[in-house]
């Protein structure tokens, strides 16, 4: 168990956090799953924002301000469609996380909030995903004295219960 991780089953937008982590698509113009609620909870000045950025390659990560959020900040990341594991799938998750906390460590970010990135839609295996998640930010958190805290935020059950086993720890 690691005392700067924290696992929570809720709704992500509603995390008091400096930084939340978005699993946007290519365009960070919004979408289904998590990128829309966080569209739709950020208000239209996040769509604007994004707007300018011009997109995101997969595995890569950008930074735009929380606007109507309870965060400072939205980190938002392009996670892989799984392809059946052939096509750089794993590595291209791995630097979502590590994309992600480099960039929170460049804002003073003291608290993240991560969803599951690329399990909805984009059809990533949950738990080979979830390993995935854990040990890059274990591995990133070895070497880096930010972020303070980084939260697993599982919207269903299934996933909370999932990282859970992973972390050793009980939702809150």
């Amino acid at each position: 168990m690691h005392t700067r991780t924290e696992l929570l089953q809720a709704d992500i937008t509603s995390v008091e956090v400096d930084a939340i982590v978005n699993a946007a698509n290519n365009a960070l113009l919004g979408g289904g799953g998590v990128d829309g609620a966080i569209h739709r909870a950020a208000g239209k000045e996040l769509l604007d924002a994004c707007r300018l950025i011009g997109g995101c390659p997969t595995g890569e990560a950008r930074i735009k301000p929380g606007f109507n959020l309870p965060a400072k900040y939205v980190i938002h990341t392009v996670g892989p469609v799984w392809r059946g594991g052939k096509n750089n799938e794993d590595a291209l998750l791995e630097s979502c996380y590590l994309e992600s906390l480099k960039l929170a460590v460049s804002h003073n970010c003291n608290t993240v909030a991560f969803p599951n990135i690329s399990t909805g839609v984009y059809g990533f295996p949950k738990e080979r995903a979830a390993e995935i998640a854990i040990k890059s930010v274990l591995t990133f958190l070895q070497t880096s004295p930010l972020p303070k805290k980084v939260i697993f935020v599982c919207f269903g059950h299934e996933n909370a219960e999932l990282y859970g086993r992973l972390l050793g720890k009980t939702t809150r």
